[in-house]
């Protein structure tokens, strides 16, 4: 089976998960949510580990959550995050070899 060739809009989309995934923070970021029990993390949860501030992991939240990586919900004042399966699937997706 051979893969078929991306299109514009495709290539588009996945140019803007492999940007935000390029970064080393917020690909830490995207593993800890993935990978956090109950496949969500609240952001309480995630500042831990990074010597970085509050508004910087919002930063890079944000990012994460406009590439269409993340969906964040808000409970009370913290905001919990979960990844995006299908999303990360397509990411996958496009650095597989086809098969031959």
């Amino acid at each position: 089976m051979s893969q078929t060739p991306l299109s514009a809009e495709q290539a588009e989309a996945l140019a803007r998960g492999f940007k935000a995934v390029a970064d080393p923070v917020r690909l830490r970021l995207l593993s800890l949510i993935a990978s956090h029990a109950e496949g969500e993390a609240c952001v309480c949860d995630l500042t831990e580990g990074f010597e970085l501030t509050g508004p910087t992991i919002s930063h890079h939240l944000k990012v994460l959550r406009e590439a269409g990586l993340i969906t964040g919900e808000r409970r009370g004042t913290w905001i919990y995050y979960r990844a995006v399966p299908a999303a990360m699937a397509q990411l996958s997706a496009a650095l597989a070899p086809a098969e031959s």
